[in-house]
């Protein structure tokens, strides 16, 4: 394949008329100030599927079949397309009709990754029946008639880059051409790990999370990851990533659950005599979503379900939206909670936690701090002598295999949920925030996808990309 190696942009949308896929959904549409703490907890407008088609604000895609199972959409401004990703099928639809002349390209399975690869193919995978497996398809050069042709001579594994189920939480995302997954490393799902894979080069850049540290990940499922630059100095880009894992302390048997943000840094290559082909930057902290008690005892919302990073002017930092749910089997409820890329960094650049063995609770490390501080990339204006994570000292990584948990906690800017629901027959499940702007100054339009007890969730988030 004969494939540019330019990055092609990224897309994202507000076109409503892009609610097509809303089927069994209902819709809640919450105004907040874009300064301030905002204690508005009633939604300015709530609409269902059925409303919005009767509006004619919607245009509904049939598709040519039954039970093709929308899961994946990638939008492309400039050409005017969208692509829909089904059951064995992909579709190239315009934005004019979606409707018209669309085209269609037999797939493998169950479609979950369709990203951006460069300014002529996107990326695709499939679950395959459980084998899953990845593909270019090849949309031609821009202002071009659109070519839409899947590259059946250089399909690869999709392994650890696509769920083998259809159901299985995923997250991923291309930048630079490298496709960075969370995603079940096996068709049981059990485990799971967070990689890079692919690359202009293919050579010495696949990485992944090391499996023989518990520390690092137990029963992850993975809900969203995005590249977001630190610091003016490239060297210090880093991919942040947003997902939910179980927890057990010592002093009792029962799992919780706990959501997570964490990152590594793009530059990283691996250790060089320890955690070869692994991540050397590895760290992660835990989000937390809770109503502050009057006895002290928070009342928390445990399981991220979605998240959303709604760009600023500063690219170092987009506001972080996340859709929270209770695990409880006696309090049943949902809450979005809004975070600041600064208080995520500080609780990164804070202190680390420190567990003796798994029958001991976190406590915060003490000891003495190798140099450089684990986690920080490798770059030669930090220090000329490390120019990359091989040149990383033995007690660097070391560290950092036992200890890439942070013990302080990200907690939400208001110090609460923005929005919450409790004792409600249906639960919040995903968030799209946008910006309007009125007579009486600037809001942030949050969209909030609901789903009643024993229905089934279409995911919506991407159309707005």
């Amino acid at each position: 394949m004969n494939a540019s190696k330019d990055k092609r942009p990224k897309t994202k949308s507000q076109d409503f008329h892009l609610f097509h896929a809303l089927v069994m959904l209902s819709m809640a549409m919450l105004l907040l100030p874009v300064i301030g703490t905002s204690k508005q907890n009633i939604p300015q407008l709530k609409l269902t599927y059925k409303d919005l088609f009767l509006s004619n604000s919607c245009v509904p895609f049939m598709g040519s079949a039954e039970g093709l199972d929308f899961q994946t959409l990638l939008l492309d401004e400039e050409r005017g397309k969208l692509l829909l990703g089904a059951k064995d099928h992909i579709f190239l639809l315009s934005l004019v009709d979606l409707n018209k002349n669309f085209k269609k390209t037999e797939c493998a399975n169950f479609i979950r990754v369709l990203q951006p690869y460069n300014k002529t193919h996107i990326y695709v995978c499939g679950t395959g029946a459980f084998h899953p497996i990845c593909g270019y398809i090849d949309l031609g050069a821009y202002k071009e008639e659109v070519v839409f042709k899947l590259d059946t001579h250089n399909l690869e594994s999709g392994r650890l880059k696509c769920p083998f189920d259809p159901q299985q939480p995923f997250a991923s995302v291309m930048t630079d051409e490298y496709l960075y997954s969370g995603a079940a490393s096996d068709f049981l799902g059990k485990d799971a790990a967070f990689t890079r894979s692919l690359g202009p080069t293919r050579d010495h850049h696949y990485i992944r999370t090391d499996i023989s540290e518990h520390y690092w990940l137990n029963g992850a499922k993975f809900i969203g990851t995005f590249p977001i630059p630190d610091t003016c100095n490239p060297d210090d880009d880093k991919i942040y990533f947003f997902f939910c894992e179980s927890s057990q302390e010592s002093s009792t048997s029962d799992k919780t659950i706990l959501s997570r943000v964490g990152r590594v840094c793009k530059n990283d290559v691996g250790g060089q005599r320890s955690l070869i082909n692994k991540w050397t930057t590895f760290l992660k902290a835990r989000l937390i979503c809770s109503i502050p008690g009057n006895d002290g005892a928070d009342t928390h919302f445990d399981e991220l379900q979605d998240i959303y990073l709604l760009p600023t002017r500063d690219e170092r930092n987009p506001v972080v939206y996340g859709v929270f749910t209770t695990t409880s089997s006696i309090f049943k409820g949902s809450a979005v909670c809004v975070y600041s890329m600064a208080d995520i960094r500080a609780v990164f650049n804070g202190p680390y936690a420190h567990k003796e063995s798994a029958d001991h609770r976190w406590v915060q490390y003490e000891g003495r701090i190798p140099y450089p501080r684990p986690g920080t990339c490798p770059s030669k204006t930090y220090d000329p002598l490390i120019k990359s994570t091989w040149d990383f000292p033995d007690d660097v990584i070391s560290f950092i295999k036992r200890h890439p948990v942070m013990y302080e906690a990200v907690y939400p800017v208001a110090g609460e949920p923005t929005f919450k629901r409790v004792d409600v027959d249906y639960r919040l499940t995903q968030v799209v925030v946008d910006h309007v702007v009125a007579e009486d100054g600037q809001y942030m339009s949050c969209f909030l996808a609901q789903v009643r007890a024993n229905e089934i969730m279409p995911s919506f988030k991407r159309m707005f990309r």
